[in-house]
């Protein structure tokens, strides 16, 4: 049905062209204060795309209202939890046998006893250890690890060799590390302890019932067939907990002590717990040294190092799938070649690539003799290092070149495997490239490669080889002159933290704070991202 001027009422493209700036953002702020599939269905594509990207801002402080309060019924079932376990711990004290018992203070008494005697043996063994770890270092270590250390170097006159002689006596940082090391003893004997009373409980449960228990031949056999994931896990799980989860505790409380190139717990003086001073240092408004504070070079570090990790990644990506595509397309000769000439500068190492590049641009280099000496384009050279804007716009277009062939391989592979009947289906119903493009290759790539998406601009936020090796963080910000490291307008929160870590006057407890904060701006994002994803939220589209 057609209306009497001859226009059909269904065609909203007519409608479209005549609306005012206020009508077009007052239908998207309305569908925003109470959403509706019809009313959605009929905004134009640009007015969808506004109202995605409204209601994607929008949803950010419900996503963390979410996550704290989730947070905060874990940390309430937490407690239930183990309200729970004491509570069962005395049940199983006041109605348990001798046996179990006396496992409270021998551990593995009662498996020993019920002829478990492997699984005795292991919980008694664990049990001697940790008493005589305690004994011999783990008392002395915690007795310390409040002050971190009494009594630093000192001087003593050696009568043999008629001088005085640096004594050391306290290790701030032997007593932070061991400390920590010991903290993570007693929680795993805790817990082995908890289990060792579980154990008990159980067994005599089993026997009570008139069940048999499982003896050592049963046990190893366990170990090798419906328990083997156990046995397998086992080693990994310690590794990650000895080289990575502790590692990350010591460098959380080090951002609470004033460990630095003058007080490195050892040589020089002892360092001590400061608490709250280094957050107040970083997160403070007054002026660092005479330049700007340490508040705003953080925020202006940490706004390049996202605009950085923003646009390395998706220049690489789109610029790369678009090489992948024209590679891939029919009539294109010598596809082999191509591919070849753009592995061959991912096989080149960074280290040498980079720094080469780094000179090409240089106020000498290659590229402004070249510009000004030989085609006399320029009178001046070009400030690709000197100038901020120049350097940062320059360490792009070189990632640029360095990312492209390794998504090119990427992508290369993905393409192959997009069905060639959706392409001919959308060319049938008349959908040009740029259609057959957003609707069927993008959707699809997003969805295979999103994953890959998050863990590159992760990457790129803690891409550490590109920018030092080409600029070093140069050009100086003179601003910034006043916080710690030499601060350049190209420098990422990675190499700045880097170089509050060199020099004499090394900050440790300055780079633990910016790496906290570093760690909580990319788990904060890749949270946040991880949940939009189509590949996890309309996974079973493409199954």
């Amino acid at each position: 049905m057609k209306r009497q001027n001859g226009t059909d009422p269904g065609n909203s493209s007519v409608r479209r062209k005549h609306k005012s700036p206020q009508v077009f953002f007052k239908e998207i702020g309305e569908i925003l204060g109470e959403y509706s599939d019809g009313r959605y269905l009929r905004l134009s594509k640009l007015q969808k795309l506004i109202y995605k990207i409204l209601a994607f801002f929008r949803a950010i402080p419900f996503a963390i209202a979410g996550f704290f309060k989730n947070i905060g019924k874990n940390i309430k079932n937490a407690a239930i939890s183990l309200v729970n376990e004491f509570k069962d711990i005395g049940s199983t004290f006041a109605h348990g046998d001798w046996k179990t018992r006396v496992s409270y203070f021998v551990m593995g008494f009662g498996n020993i006893t019920r002829g478990q005697i492997l699984r005795g043996l292991l919980f008694l063994l664990f049990e001697i250890v940790f008493i005589v770890y305690m004994i011999v270092a783990g008392g002395h270590w915690l007795s310390l690890l409040p002050s971190l250390g009494k009594q630093g170097p000192t001087q003593s006159y050696d009568p043999v060799l008629d001088t005085y002689t640096t004594v050391y006596n306290d290790n701030s940082f032997k007593i932070l590390l061991y400390g920590v090391l010991t903290i993570f003893f007693i929680i795993a004997f805790i817990y082995t302890w908890r289990l060792n009373v579980k154990q008990n409980k159980l067994a005599e449960q089993y026997l009570k019932s008139g069940k048999k228990l499982k003896g050592d031949k049963d046990d190893l056999r366990s170990m090798v067939d419906e328990q083997f994931y156990k046995t397998l896990l086992a080693l990994p799980l310690t590794g990650i907990l000895v080289f990575t989860v502790m590692p990350i505790v010591f460098m959380i409380l080090v951002a609470f002590t004033n460990y630095d190139g003058a007080h490195n717990g050892f040589s020089n003086n002892l360092f001590s717990w400061v608490g709250l001073d280094n957050f107040n240092t970083l997160f403070s408004w007054q002026s660092a040294g005479g330049g700007q504070s340490y508040s705003a070079t953080f925020g202006e570090i940490l706004a390049w190092t996202l605009i950085w990790a923003f646009l390395a990644t998706f220049t690489n990506y789109f610029l790369g799938m678009f090489v992948a595509m024209m590679i891939n397309k029919k009539g294109i000769g010598l596809k082999k070649m191509w591919r070849t000439i753009l592995v061959m500068t991912v096989a080149i190492p960074q280290f040498i690539s980079l720094l080469y590049v780094s000179k090409m641009f240089a106020r000498n280099g290659l590229i402004n003799l070249t510009l000004k000496d030989t085609l006399g384009w320029i009178s001046q050279p070009l400030p690709f290092w000197e100038d901020a804007t120049w350097a940062r716009v320059t360490v792009i277009l070189v990632n640029i070149w360095i990312g492209i062939p390794y998504l090119m391989l990427i992508t290369t592979g993905i393409l192959m495997n997009i069905p060639a009947d959706l392409y001919e289906s959308a060319r049938i119903d008349g959908a040009n490239a740029w259609q057959q493009y957003t609707k069927i290759t993008l959707p699809y790539m997003l969805f295979i490669t999103g994953p890959y998406l998050l863990t590159s601009f992760t990457g790129n936020m803690n891409n550490f080889n590109v920018i030092y090796l080409l600029t070093g963080g140069a050009p100086t910000n003179p601003a910034a002159s006043g916080a710690a490291g030499s601060v350049g307008y190209t420098d990422l929160l990675i190499t700045w933290l880097f170089k509050i870590t060199t020099g004499a006057e090394s900050q440790y407890y300055l780079a633990s704070v910016v790496g906290i904060m570093v760690f909580v701006v990319v788990a904060l994002i890749s949270l946040i991202v991880y949940n939009v994803l189509p590949s996890i939220k309309n996974e079973e589209d493409y199954q």
